[in-house]
Formats: structure tokens, sequence, C-alpha cells
């Protein structure tokens, strides 16, 4: 079965959800007020603390996300950097340029093309890399902790499907702002239509979940 038309088929035959019935009331509801905890909770401030340091010493979320991938590969562009942490360069440039002011990363000229910034990790900036993995992994165990041997492949399946859903409506509320005119005898809601639609969303999706998995990998 082509990618395309199976990607259709799983988007047609999801379920729906019916906010109105109390049951599914509850469980929205239930979602979330964890969301939020995890978002905003007062236990998120101390964990963040803990794993990135107070003070003047401590990472922003955006700068361990670029330790995270400076410290997977040798050296990095500038714009590949901004485009695996998915946020534009002038972005991208401002956390580098706060690691390169601690030290944690340095920036130099490509080998063949000094016009190309290049951006690379920093023995100290291996180190606090480190540092705050030891502390993820310390984390990690705790939180698997809860769960039995059985649950723990089926909550890592589930928080999955969670982003990736998250993912997918973020895609989709961007293609309806921005609709694409259609090819000459194609209907954007056309079964074709749909299912071109749903394979962009199907790769940014997968896209962003490799990147999840390279950025926060203990």
């Amino acid at each position: 079965m082509a990618p395309t038309i199976a990607c259709t088929i799983d988007a047609l035959m999801k379920p729906t959800v019916d906010l109105s019935q109390p049951e599914m009331q509850e469980l929205a509801l239930r979602i979330g007020r964890s969301w939020v905890q995890i978002r905003r909770g007062a236990a998120m401030g101390t964990l963040r603390e803990y794993l990135l340091g107070t003070g003047d010493e401590a990472l922003e979320q955006g700068q361990m996300d670029s330790l995270d991938l400076l410290a997977r590969q040798p050296s990095w562009r500038m714009s590949d950097l901004a485009e695996a942490l998915r946020i534009d360069r002038s972005t991208a440039t401002r956390a580098v340029q706060r690691l390169v002011g601690s030290g944690l990363a340095v920036r130099c000229a490509h080998g063949d093309d000094a016009r190309v910034v290049m951006v690379s990790i920093t023995e100290a900036g291996l180190s606090r890399h480190a540092a705050v993995n030891a502390r993820r992994g310390e984390l990690m165990a705790h939180m698997l902790g809860a769960f039995t041997a059985e649950e723990r492949p089926v909550l890592a399946d589930i928080l999955e499907r969670f982003v990736a859903a998250v993912d997918e409506f973020v895609v989709d509320v961007a293609e309806r702002s921005t609709p694409v005119a259609p090819r000459p005898g194609q209907l954007l809601g056309s079964p074709r239509g749909r299912s071109s639609r749903v394979h962009r969303t199907s790769d940014a999706v997968r896209t962003a979940a490799l990147q999840r998995g390279a950025a926060y990998d203990p």
C-alpha cells in the first residue's frame, strides 16, 4: 500500500473525541492539569535548577539543547544547528553566543570557506554536558522506578504518541493558516489532497521525534 494512501486511511480511522461527554471531560481535565504541573509546577523550578544550575552559572533550556547537539559531532555549521534545533538562525546565534561567552563552545571559520561560521563544543562544554546528563539519568531512573517492567514500554509508547499528536496538531494549524493552492484538477478537500497533507505532516512529526531523541537521550 502506498505511504500516502496508508496515511490517509490512518487519518480517516482516527477515533473522534467528544469532549461534551462527562467521562471525556474528566480525562481531558486530568491530562490538562498534569501538563500544567509539568510545565509550570513549583517542583519544575527546583528540577530545572538541579539539572541546569542556578545563578550566573545556570544554563537556559535553549543553551542545553544546543550543547546536546554540539556534543554529538565535532563541529556544526550555524545554519545546520539552527535547522536541527527547529529555530531561526538568529535565535540559534544568541544561544551559541551565550555558550561561547561561558567558555562552553567556540566559533571558527570553516576550513574551506571563511565565510561559513562553524561552532564546536569545548572541553569545558563537554564536562558541563556530562554533568547534566548524569543528573538527567538519575531523574530518568527515579521516574521509571515508579512503573513496573511491563508498564515502562507502554509509558514510552504513550508519551511518544502524545508528543506526536501535539506536533501533528501544530503542523495542521500552521498549514490551515497558510493554505497551499491546489494543483489543477485537485481540490484541497479531496482524498488525494488530504493524503498529501497527512504525508507531509507525518514527515514533520518523524523529524521532530528524531530531533527530540537526539536532544534528550541521557
